[in-house]
């Protein structure tokens, strides 16, 4: 892999109630291993062997993957599971962004891990003062908190105009799933 130690890392930021934030962020991922660099993506409120997972597994050792997650959906009160999964995630985040080796490090739904309060925004927010020059961030989920938004380099807010689902598509393989 290269170790490409003089390349500019941002913070990004995907966020709204449309569909593709977490796609987005993956299309970078190829991006970023096709130029050679390292990724770490490290999913929250998430677990299982998706499709994309299976996919990026072809890519290792140049991509280390985790998830943080019960894989379901937080409703009302967090449980002390997620909190703990939440946390214990955050730190392997933490971990991967400071050692310095990769070049892109993936928070998937990092900002409803922060929306539902299983987080304090500070720490996020002090990981991205404290981060490695060349290393880029990107954070996704609905709900970003404003301190996130005005803290990145770019922000990019994926809106709803129309989707199937309102005439009741399920999640279809190999496109949703």
């Amino acid at each position: 892999m290269k170790d490409n130690k003089t390349f500019k890392g941002y913070v990004q930021v995907y966020t709204g109630n449309g569909k593709g934030k977490t796609t987005a962020a993956l299309g970078l991922a190829l991006r970023t291993l096709g130029a050679g660099f390292k990724v770490f993506l490290g999913q929250f409120l998430k677990s299982g062997e998706y499709n994309e997972i299976k996919a990026l597994k072809k890519f290792s050792p140049a991509i280390e993957m985790a998830q943080f997650g019960r894989g379901c959906f937080v409703r009302g009160k967090p449980s002390q599971e997620d909190i703990r999964l939440a946390q214990e995630g955050f730190l392997v985040c933490q971990e991967k962004i400071s050692s310095g080796e990769f070049n892109l490090v993936i928070m998937d739904e990092l900002n409803l891990v922060l929306y539902f309060g299983l987080l304090p925004e500070e720490e996020v927010l002090d990981l991205l003062r404290k981060k490695p020059t060349h290393v880029e961030v990107v954070i996704t989920g609905r709900y970003a908190p404003k301190a996130l938004i005005e803290a990145a380099d770019l922000v990019t807010e994926m809106r709803e105009i129309k989707h199937y689902y309102a005439k009741g598509v399920k999640a279809r393989e190999g496109i949703e799933r």
